[in-house]
């Protein structure tokens, strides 16, 4: 075994099958995995769970409440089946709340690993132009670049992912420069490993571990801040289904039909907690010593 692939061996830390048991004894993590997979199922098998799509409309059927006849969640004010509605729109808010995470975590995991390794001049740049953006308040900043865009959904993913990328890109640059001053990788350096090699063999894998963390509790953020952009009129546009929309087109009709709005919103609720459970989860199970300091307390 030569120099590079023992220091390999040990920055890989537990093995894999002891995280998969880690993860397994936090019950609310699991329960949360498993909503979330029901969830994305039943929003991926919309058209043949409902027999009428998202748009269709009838004015007989107005203000149904929930459990009529062939609308199990009811209707909106509109005649729209609620449960139509909430599962296409639940593509669109499980879309606002992933994508631009994940495109915030690659872009700021990229950044912040250049800015953790390199320092110097490259270091400063980057991380003075994370900071303009880190000044703003998220919901605000957030606010502020779809405002200045044409709404609908593409505008959501991109002020969702730009707010995100100076957090990520923080998180990054300190767990990048916590394992750069490793042993383990100096053994790398006099073992002769390239800059490259050791920040793809190395620093990547022991940095993407909170990262994924981090980006998991965000995406539960993110659907809630997509919902708000939606209910402002900033989102998707009518008569797109969209949890933040459904919920703002209740509110009118909230003292007559309250379930419009409490659906759409119970579900954001749902699976924000759930994406919130999920990544205190992947925590404990990637960070046993985090996982402790949090059961000692």
């Amino acid at each position: 075994m030569d120099a590079l692939t023992s220091t390999a061996v040990a920055s890989r830390g537990r093995p894999r099958h002891w995280r998969l048991a880690a993860f397994a004894r936090d019950r609310a993590a699991v329960l949360s995995a498993a909503l979330l997979l029901v969830v994305v199922v039943a929003c991926i098998a919309a058209p043949l769970i409902t027999s009428v799509g998202p748009y269709a409309a009838d004015d007989s059927l107005r203000y149904a409440s929930p459990l009529t006849s062939g609308y199990l969640l009811g209707t909106d004010q509109q005649g729209r089946d609620e449960l139509a509605r909430l599962l296409w729109g639940g593509r669109v808010s499980l879309a606002v709340g992933v994508v631009p995470t994940l495109c915030a975590s690659a872009i700021g995991l990229a950044l912040g690993m250049a800015a953790g390794l390199a320092r110097g001049l490259l270091d400063g740049i980057i991380m003075r132009t994370l900071d303009v953006l880190f000044a703003f308040p998220i919901v605000l900043f957030a606010i502020a670049l779809a405002g200045a865009m044409t709404p609908g959904i593409n505008t959501e993913i991109i002020s969702i992912t730009i707010v995100l990328i100076p957090y990520i890109g923080r998180l990054a640059r300190t767990a990048a420069m916590e394992v750069a001053a490793m042993p383990y990788i100096e053994a790398a350096r006099a073992a002769g490993g390239s800059p490259l090699e050791i920040a793809r063999r190395y620093v990547f894998p022991n940095v993407l571990s909170p990262v994924l963390v981090y980006a998991t509790t965000l995406m539960g953020l993110m659907i809630v801040v997509g919902s708000g952009l939606s209910f402002l009129g900033l989102g998707v546009q009518p008569p797109t289904a969209d949890w933040g929309a459904m919920v703002a087109d209740g509110r009118i009709v909230l003292n007559i039909a309250p379930h419009v709005t409490l659906i759409p919103g119970i579900a954001i609720l749902a699976v924000s907690l759930a994406f919130n459970f999920l990544g205190d989860g992947l925590r404990d199970a990637l960070d046993p010593r985090t996982g402790r300091r949090s059961r000692a307390a």
